[in-house]
C-alpha cells in the first residue's frame, strides 16, 4: 500500500497542479481582457495664438476657437489586474475659429466674427493604472500617453475672405504632444460598465492663410481639456 501510494503520489501531483493551473486560467478568463467604450467629449481648448504677422496685418489681430462637443470611442486591453492601454478618440468635430481683435478690419467686421473652420482626428494612446482590484465594482485609475492631432478640411469663411483681403487657402500643421487622464469606472455587470473621465493634452499647430500671394502666420497653442462619459462592452 505504501509502495502504491509512493508512485501514484507523482502523478496525483501532477493532476493536482494541472487542476491548479487550469482553475487560475479559468479565473482569469472569467475577467473580459477587451472592452469598448462609446460616450460623449465635451472638448475645452484653452487655445492661446500668437497675433498674425505678414503684410498689411495690424497689430493685435488674434483667433479664438469656441469649444466642441463630439461622440467618444475607445478600445480598451486590459494587462493585468492593475493595468490597462487605452486608444481613444472622438468623432472629428467641425471645430469654428473667430477672430479677436480689432472690431473691424476697414469696413469688414472681424471681431467675434467665424472666420474659418477645420476638423481634428486626435486619437490618444494611454498606458492606465487602476486602482484596488477586480472584487471593487467601482475603481478610480490614472493614464499618461500620447496625443496625435490631425487637422483637414481647413476652410476659411466668406467673412475670413473678406477680412484677409480675397480667397484664402489656410494649412495647419498636425501635432504630437503628451496626455494624461483619470477617471473611474463602475461595472456593473460582468460585461457592461459605465465610466467618467478627465483627461488634458497639449497640441501645438502652425497657422498658415495664404491670400493671393501673400502669406500670414500664427502659432497656436491648444491646452484641450476633456471630460468623458460613456457606457463599456467588455468580452
Amino acid at each position: 500500500m505504501t509502495r502504491f501510494a509512493l508512485r501514484t503520489l507523482p502523478v496525483a501531483l501532477l493532476v493536482l497542479s494541472a487542476s491548479i493551473v487550469r482553475a487560475d486560467d479559468m479565473s482569469n478568463n472569467a475577467i473580459p481582457n477587451n472592452t469598448f467604450r462609446i460616450g460623449e467629449y465635451w472638448v475645452f481648448y484653452h487655445t492661446y495664438a500668437d497675433n498674425l504677422s505678414g503684410p498689411f496685418v495690424p497689430s493685435d489681430l488674434n483667433l479664438n476657437v469656441k469649444n466642441v462637443q463630439t461622440p467618444y470611442l475607445a478600445y480598451l486591453r486590459r494587462l493585468s489586474s492593475n493595468f490597462t492601454v487605452e486608444l481613444s478618440f472622438g468623432i472629428p468635430p467641425l471645430t469654428k475659429t473667430y477672430g479677436k481683435g480689432p472690431a473691424t478690419l476697414g469696413s469688414v467686421p472681424y471681431n467675434g466674427v467665424e472666420i474659418s473652420s477645420a476638423r481634428w482626428l486626435a486619437p490618444s494612446v494611454l498606458m492606465q493604472y487602476v486602482f484596488l482590484d477586480d472584487t471593487y465594482k467601482l475603481r478610480p485609475y490614472f493614464g499618461v500617453g500620447l496625443n496625435y492631432v490631425v487637422l483637414y478640411d481647413r476652410n476659411s469663411t466668406p467673412a475670413g475672405n473678406a477680412a484677409a483681403g480675397g480667397p484664402t487657402s489656410i494649412s495647419l500643421s498636425n501635432s504630437i504632444g503628451p496626455a494624461v487622464n483619470a477617471g473611474l469606472t463602475y461595472q456593473i455587470t460582468r460585461n457592461w460598465s459605465v465610466s467618467a473621465s478627465y483627461s488634458a493634452s497639449r497640441v501645438q499647430s502652425q497657422l498658415d492663410a495664404h491670400t493671393g500671394g501673400v502669406d500670414r502666420t500664427s502659432q497656436i497653442s491648444f491646452g484641450p481639456q476633456t471630460f468623458v462619459v460613456a457606457a463599456g462592452f467588455s468580452f
